[in-house]
């Protein structure tokens, strides 16, 4: 597979790893047609309990959509494997979803809730650890929805396809999604 990246941390990709790794992953395309790429990371954490030591990463990308799935194991064989099964499930529920989308008619703005977030006094400033760049796309609030829900994310970042403002849509604790829309 020509669209395979593998990347791995703290661990060696030995030839019989690469192998099993693209052996499983080419199974894909079976399920998928559009894959544009595939990424594999491969990590060896320093993770105190054992079990959960090494690490596997599988992300998708098919247009307009992208698909993860992480999983920890005691050894990366295990890891690689549960990972695969997490990807099937994410796989059939975002097949599931673009069918239901076909099917049923579009979801009604009402179900999306807006609201200010107001700001609570801090005791101790938090320092950034990590800074994460992405690229934002004009989707609408629906399909932003549907890429929080296939990254198993909270919340999603996006441009309001409907309006060009960025919004953010996130889960609610109700089960139901909450969208924010900065004002200027």
């Amino acid at each position: 597979m020509e669209a395979l990246q593998i990347y791995t941390r703290n661990l060696e990709l030995t030839e019989r790893l690469r192998d099993y790794v693209e052996s499983k992953v080419s199974k894909f395309e079976r399920y998928l047609s559009n894959i544009e790429s595939i990424r594999v990371d491969l990590a060896e954490t320093n993770a105190r309990n054992s079990p959960r030591r090494m690490v596997a990463q599988i992300t998708i990308y098919v247009p307009k959509a992208i698909l993860r799935a992480e999983e920890r194991a005691g050894d990366i064989f295990t890891a690689v494997d549960s990972v695969m099964d997490k990807m099937y499930r994410r796989i059939e529920r975002y097949k599931g979803r673009r069918r239901e989308r076909r099917s049923a008619p579009a979801m009604k703005a009402a179900a999306v809730e807006a609201f200010t977030v107001e700001e609570e006094p801090e005791e101790e400033q938090p320092t950034i650890l990590r800074v994460k760049e992405f690229e934002v796309s004009s989707i609408t609030p629906e399909e932003a929805i549907e890429q929080m829900e296939l990254l198993g994310h909270h919340f999603f970042v996006f441009l309001d396809g409907t309006d060009g403002r960025l919004s953010i849509v996130y889960s609610r604790e109700d089960g139901n999604y909450g969208m924010l829309k900065p004002t200027y």
